[in-house]
């Protein structure tokens, strides 16, 4: 029920050329009047407490996304506005008892569902046939955000193996070309190591070809005899005699006669001597007597 109290009818008619439209509350409530003029519609939304609202002739085009947070809303007066559609969040108005929407240009579905909000009983079916088609759109548009996000996360899923796919995909050519580059390699080095040996083989035929015919020509070589220990004893007696020799040579030619070594070599030199020449003396007595 609207305020009856007269202060409040009169202060209505004097602000009515200002504002058409105001908020109504109990009389034991404090009273508060929105001007809709100054003020944007969503302004009302944060004031949940409200229980009637009367919002009719303000020729309204849409009401705000955010409406449905009047919850204690009771009754609600929507005549004579522009309104199409409602709000999804209107079926969250779950203590509505009275609505009227007549003389708007609603959408064909809506304004059957409403009626035409004649008398009390009316406004009342009216209430709670828009919010069981309100509770209806918003069912029906949580599933087809449900349906959204499924598909949007089946196709980031899709996305994603697909993505994994293409990843393996590279990775199994990147793994076969490495095999297939190291497989080339390892045949070029084989064909190199091949044809390496080959060459080394044909060079050392050619210098064993080389070889043979100048061995051929070269004349047979005698046996080599090995030297026999009268050798080596006659090398010894001739090196000794070499050194007596040179010591002969150097106590008989230089300063060095004086000294006793030397003074005995020399006297032993001359024994010899003198006994060799008595030796040629007796050979030769010798041999004249035997040609006598």
């Amino acid at each position: 029920m609207r305020c009856r109290c007269g202060s409040w009818l009169l202060f209505r008619k004097l602000l009515s050329w200002i504002c058409p439209v105001t908020t109504s509350f109990p009389c034991r409530q404090r009273r508060r009047v929105i001007f809709l003029h100054h003020s944007p519609v969503s302004d009302f939304c944060s004031l949940m407490h409200l229980v009637k609202l009367d919002l009719s002739k303000n020729r309204l085009q849409q009401l705000p996304l955010d409406f449905g947070r009047l919850v204690n809303l009771q009754h609600l007066d929507l005549l004579n506005n522009r309104l199409v559609t409602l709000p999804v969040s209107f079926a969250q108005l779950k203590n509505l008892k009275w609505l009227d929407l007549k003389d708007n240009p609603l959408d064909p579905v809506l304004a059957k569902v409403a009626g035409d909000c004649l008398d009390e009983k009316q406004c009342k079916q009216a209430a709670v046939k828009v919010l069981q088609h309100m509770k209806a759109i918003q069912s029906e548009q949580d599933r087809q955000r449900q349906q959204k996000l499924q598909a949007e996360r089946e196709m980031e899923k899709k996305r994603e193996a697909e993505q994994r796919a293409k990843e393996a995909l590279e990775k199994e050519l990147r793994k076969r070309e490495k095999a297939e580059e190291k497989e080339r390699r390892r045949r070029e080095y084989d064909a190199q190591k091949a044809a390496k040996q080959e060459m080394e083989k044909k060079t050392k035929k050619e210098t064993l070809h080389t070889r043979k015919p100048a061995s051929s020509s070269r004349p047979p070589q005698p046996p080599r005899h090995k030297p026999s220990w009268s050798r080596s004893v006659l090398r010894v007696l001739l090196f000794v005699l070499f050194c007596i020799l040179c010591t002969l040579a150097t106590c008989k030619l230089t300063e060095l006669q004086h000294q006793p070594l030397c003074v005995s070599v020399n006297t032993l030199y001359e024994d010899v001597l003198a006994a060799l020449q008595n030796h040629k003396t007796l050979q030769n007595m010798l041999q004249h007597n035997s040609h006598q």
